[in-house]
């Protein structure tokens, strides 16, 4: 019988879940590195985000071993429920309840509200995963701000942990809940990727670039399509990701129709995580213009695999311009510049002309940066 401390983990979604983007990933990154001094156990749903069939081969209602070694917990519906969860939670005695999200009722709520029951409030650390960002809040504000005026009324901010991944997510928490909330500010564990990256041929004029985020306006894709909108040159451009708006993706396809005869725009539609690698490689950068990062796993890999990245200033990724991949000049202000403002369209279409007009020895550069940056990351 093992003797080492138990983490129970709850999380809407989980390997090999995918259509969630960055908390899934950073939940199996940090299962997987804690499973090496702990028992860690997952608690999550059986089938990935707006999808109505359960994961193909992957047993439902019982604990199994996951690809690192933790246990997991893959909850049907009809079994993902208040009796089960404190049921498991009894079972278990975890040392620490990990909440993986801020704005879940089964895999935020029901946890506190068992947990403070069972007296394991003391136990409980949250990770709001950037959603307490100021970009974040204000899609279904209403809706966020009512849970978040119950969260303070019912006090879980005063007797659980938070977890932070920078400074800003601890003034984000401490803005909503008080400057005496208990925060730990942690950053998120990075994934494991291959060693050599592939270098994609770059010739004088023209430009591939790779967006993968979800189609949300919080990742701002409509705002590079206005800054490709002026570009003369040829450029190519991929987008990967999860179509959560429907409405807001018709208005991003009216943008694609209307661009020029010179920039072509691909949309690949949502891809497993392990497939991301190769298909970055395949590009010459990669772009994010996102109004707001929590880590930014996407830019990490791109950078690991030799990838330049074009992308705005809301991320953790702030200072890196001139030591490695971050290219031309400074990137938008989504927070503050609105879409076709001209300053932050000026500076967009900058950095796009900086590396369409590079040559390779330009293009090389950029990339030897970023093999530097490499580098630093494998302490991480």
């Amino acid at each position: 019988m093992s003797t080492r401390k138990k983490i129970v983990v709850f999380a809407d979604w989980y390997e090999p879940g995918y259509k969630a983007g960055g908390p899934i990933r950073s939940c199996v990154n940090f299962a997987r590195h804690m499973q090496g001094s702990y028992d860690v156990y997952v608690f999550t749903g059986d089938r990935d985000l707006n999808t109505p069939e359960p994961y193909e081969g992957i047993p439902a209602d019982q604990w199994i071993i996951g690809g690192g070694g933790e246990k997991v917990y893959y909850a049907s519906p009809g079994q993902l429920g208040w009796s089960t969860i404190r049921r498991e939670i009894r079972a278990i005695g975890p040392d620490f309840i990990y909440l993986n999200s801020m704005f879940s009722l089964k895999f935020t709520i029901f946890p506190l509200l068992i947990s403070r029951l069972s007296g394991l409030s003391e136990k409980v650390v949250l990770s709001p995963r950037g959603m307490l960002r100021s970009s974040a809040v204000q899609f279904k504000i209403w809706k966020k701000k009512i849970f978040l005026q119950s969260f303070r009324l019912l006090g879980f901010s005063r007797s659980i942990r938070f977890l932070a991944s920078d400074e800003t997510e601890e003034k984000d928490v401490k803005g909503y809940f008080g400057p005496r909330t208990r925060v730990v500010q942690i950053p998120n564990f990075p994934a494991s990727l291959p060693e050599s990256p592939t270098v994609a041929l770059k010739q004088p004029g023209e430009l591939s670039m790779i967006f993968v985020g979800r189609v949300h306006p919080i990742k701002n894709p409509d705002f590079l399509l206005d800054v490709l909108g002026g570009v003369k040159a040829k450029v190519n451009l991929t987008i990967v990701g999860s179509c959560e708006d429907p409405e807001f993706w018709q208005q991003c396809e009216k943008m694609i129709r209307d661009l020029p005869a010179n920039i072509s725009v691909n949309y690949a539609g949502e891809m497993p995580n392990h497939q991301l690698p190769d298909i970055i490689a395949r590009h010459h950068i990669f772009t994010l213009p996102t109004r707001g990062e929590n880590f930014g796993h996407a830019i990490f890999e791109a950078l690991v695999l030799g990838k330049p990245v074009l992308i705005s200033d809301q991320t953790p990724w702030r200072g890196l311009r001139g030591k490695d991949g971050r290219m031309g000049p400074p990137a938008q202000r989504s927070g503050r510049f609105p879409q076709g403002h001209r300053g932050g369209r000026r500076i967009w279409s900058g950095g796009i002309r900086t590396v369409v007009y590079g040559d390779k020895a330009l293009y090389g550069g950029i990339y030897l940066r970023a093999e530097n940056k490499k580098r630093i990351f494998k302490t991480l």
